[in-house]
């Protein structure tokens, strides 16, 4: 989230909120399934004790320096706050929360006709004693730099979380019962376009801990204010291969501020989950990546209040709570039972009444640490680099160059990649801004979800891999579409003139995906100097930012000091004699430019356009193309459907002349050969695109 409206304190310098250090207990590192009353007191302190210590422990857990920024990691003192302290709550005022979250679930489902009440009822006492003991969190100022993350994985419990928001004050009684209702803050699943609360979208299961994990990651190693994050997830989605890569990801970086609280309810969607209720058999796969697991009733409010505590004072690894659930516990006739997931309850009155009838708690979270936003805040110029005309450069080495000069001017921007930084070329940022360069490895969906929960927390991420694995992750790519997320995503060996490496290397389906996805922009640079430009631009657009980027040497067309506007494109050949118009983009530019030359030497003027801006793509300049010319031809390295083809015939979708329109593009399935023969096997080369032309005007020659 963006930090551009704070509060300060009085004569505060500007971005900074006051710091205080976090308090932690003892470490703790072995896995647990909770312990004898006198224990857990001696452990823990009596509710009293934590009470009048804030129940965060007694130890202080000191924080490694900010490196390189000493000056802005002076602490200062605490504003004055005008809110009240949190009052912690006994047992039996914390089990009346939980009834109360059930019936507010109850009956924002019933209201709505529609939603996933036996959903929430099972993981409602874990999110009352998390709201009422744990969380710290300003739901005035959700940009706070210090509020505690809370992300809901199982998004179709969303009617649990609107009766949280309730309860600590967030929104009235009246908007609950607008729950999925036109023109509503609170959809189906949560999305934060919607409520400001909200860190990502969530609903396609198994995304909530891998953007957890890369909001974790922010606050470990750039924020470094000392909130916890906290994930609560459903035992379904743990069948899911993100959570896994997730959970290595995490135990792998120590991130011992992320909690996972799994609701192990049983019951998926058409009947028992794989493991059920075997919470050993969760742990022991938690425990094989680096976790520190606790086993507990997950309707036992005090014991939900320990394992909260002992995450809390463990250090060194992520904690996994696996709370053993019963779905629409409280009702009888919904209880555990099969056949009733995302089903409003058939007697709603009837099962109000019997969880209590409604109640009006309301809870005073925590207040946030008081915190310094240690953000850097460079802004100095970008000193992009410069190629000379004629110089042949690959735009893969331009994105690195550009991205490693963008790092130095911009101290928000970071860099992710899958494991393949020497080919995609962000080793230049690693080496340059090494405090800001992540590597997720091989795995394509937690390299996404990581920038997705990094740009939650207000940081402009670019993330790199070859554009063919970025398909792996296409659902998180929709899913921050979804969320209104601003990432940057680079995808480099685009095309089939790769060359040698074979189909399974080739990304020739990445810009329809990008195309396809809402409010995106995808671009695909021709030369180096562009690709410097547009690397530059991507980071103060909205959304989803696709770049495609090339591997062989492309010769330098542009100057150093060309704008390239995204929306925009370059005309490179034309006159009043043009009788085509040959659209390219990327590595096809060069071959069309060639091409060009070959029909000009048999009397035939064509007008070349560089359409770098594939979305938005130059309507204006292609209208006005195809009026002087009468017909296009549209040449790329990718397959036909949905790529720059379909980009430019889109535009003549309004009902106006259609003008003659050919799509060259790749229609067989590639093997493996030298870049040159990959494109004249496909016939987007220069004599292909030649051939296509002479066809089109109708000028063939019989040899």
């Amino acid at each position: 989230m963006a930090f551009g409206c704070r509060d300060r304190r009085p004569g505060a310098p500007p971005g900074v909120w006051a710091l205080r250090p976090r308090l932690r207990g003892t470490p703790r590192t072995s896995r647990t399934a909770g312990g004898t009353p006198r224990e857990e007191s001696a452990r823990w302190g009596t509710r009293e004790e934590r009470n009048g210590r804030g129940g965060r422990g007694a130890a202080v857990r000191p924080r490694a320096p900010r490196r390189g920024r000493p000056e802005r990691d002076a602490p200062h003192r605490a504003r004055p706050s005008t809110r009240r302290p949190r009052r912690y709550m006994n047992t039996e005022e914390l089990a009346e929360l939980g009834q109360q979250l059930r019936v507010d679930s109850v009956r924002a489902s019933a209201a709505a006709g529609s939603g996933h009440p036996t959903s929430s009822m099972s993981a409602a006492d874990l999110l009352a004693v998390l709201l009422a003991h744990h969380l710290r969190y300003d739901f005035e100022r959700p940009d706070h730099p210090a509020n505690d993350r809370f992300v809901l994985s199982k998004g179709h419990a969303s009617p649990l979380l609107y009766a949280a928001y309730k309860a600590a004050g967030a929104i009235e009684d009246g908007e609950l019962v607008t729950f999925r209702k036109l023109g509503s803050r609170l959809e189906g699943h949560p999305t934060p376009r919607r409520l400001p609360w909200v860190e990502t979208a969530t609903g396609s299961l198994g995304q909530g801990l891998p953007v957890g994990v890369g909001i974790a990651l922010a606050g470990q190693r750039l924020d470094r204010t000392g909130y916890r994050v906290w994930v609560l997830c459903g035992d379904s989605e743990l069948a899911e291969g993100s959570v896994w890569e997730a959970a290595e990801h995490a135990g792998y970086e120590h991130l011992d501020n992320l909690v996972a609280i799994v609701d192990v309810n049983r019951l998926g969607q058409r009947g028992p989950t794989r493991h059920g209720h075997d919470l050993d058999a969760y742990a022991r796969r938690f425990q094989a990546f680096g976790w520190h697991t606790v086993e507990i009733d997950g309707h036992d409010v005090d014991a939900v209040d320990r394992a909260y505590g002992e995450a809390l004072s463990t250090t060194g690894q992520p904690t996994a709570i696996l709370a053993r659930t019963l779905k629409g516990k409280g009702v009888a006739s919904v209880q555990d039972r099969e056949g009733l997931h995302g089903k409003p309850l058939p007697e709603a009155e009837e099962a109000i009444a019997e969880l209590g009838g409604p109640r009006d708690l309301h809870v005073r979270v925590g207040e946030p640490q008081a915190a310094a936003a240690l953000r850097s805040l460079t802004t100095e110029p970008v000193r992009l680099p410069r190629y000379d005309e004629g110089d042949e450069v690959a735009t893969r080495d331009a994105f690195g160059a550009a991205l490693a000069a963008l790092g130095t001017a911009r101290g928000d921007v970071v860099a992710l990649d899958g494991e393949v930084g020497d080919s995609t070329r962000t080793e230049e940022f690693a080496k340059a801004h090494p405090d800001r360069f992540f590597e997720c490895y091989i795995a394509e969906q937690q390299l996404v979800a990581t920038s997705v929960g990094m740009a939650a927390r207000g940081w402009v991420p670019y993330a790199s891999t070859f554009a063919a694995f970025l398909t792996r992750a296409h659902d998180f790519v929709r899913m921050a579409s979804i969320s209104g997320s601003g990432i940057n995503l680079v995808g480099s060996h685009a095309g089939v003139s790769i060359g040698q490496d074979g189909p399974s290397q080739m990304g020739l389906e990445d810009l329809a995906m990008f195309r396809s996805l809402y409010g995106s922009t995808v671009l695909y640079p021709c030369d180096a100097n562009q690709t410097a430009r547009l690397v530059a631009a991507m980071a103060g657009l909205d959304g989803i930012r696709y770049l495609r980027t090339s591997r062989g040497k492309t010769p330098v067309l542009y100057g150093p000091d060309e704008e390239f506007p995204v929306g925009g494109s370059k005309t490179l050949r034309g006159g009043e004699e043009d009788r085509l118009t040959i659209v390219a983009a990327g590595v096809t530019v060069f071959e069309a430019l060639a091409a060009a030359d070959r029909l000009a030497e048999d009397g035939i003027r064509v007008r070349v356009i560089d359409a770098y801006s594939v979305k938005p793509v130059d309507a204006e300049t292609l209208r006005r193309a195809a009026e002087e010319t009468g017909c296009l031809l549209t040449v790329e390295d990718h397959h036909p459907e949905g790529g720059l083809g379909d980009a430019v015939a889109e535009v003549f979708g309004d009902g106006r002349p259609v003008p003659r329109l050919v799509r060259l593009g790749v229609r067989t399935m590639p093997g493996s050969a030298a870049p040159d023969e990959q494109l004249h096997a496909v016939g987007i080369d220069a004599v292909g695109i030649a051939a296509a032309a002479r066809l089109l005007v109708e000028e063939a020659v019989v040899r």
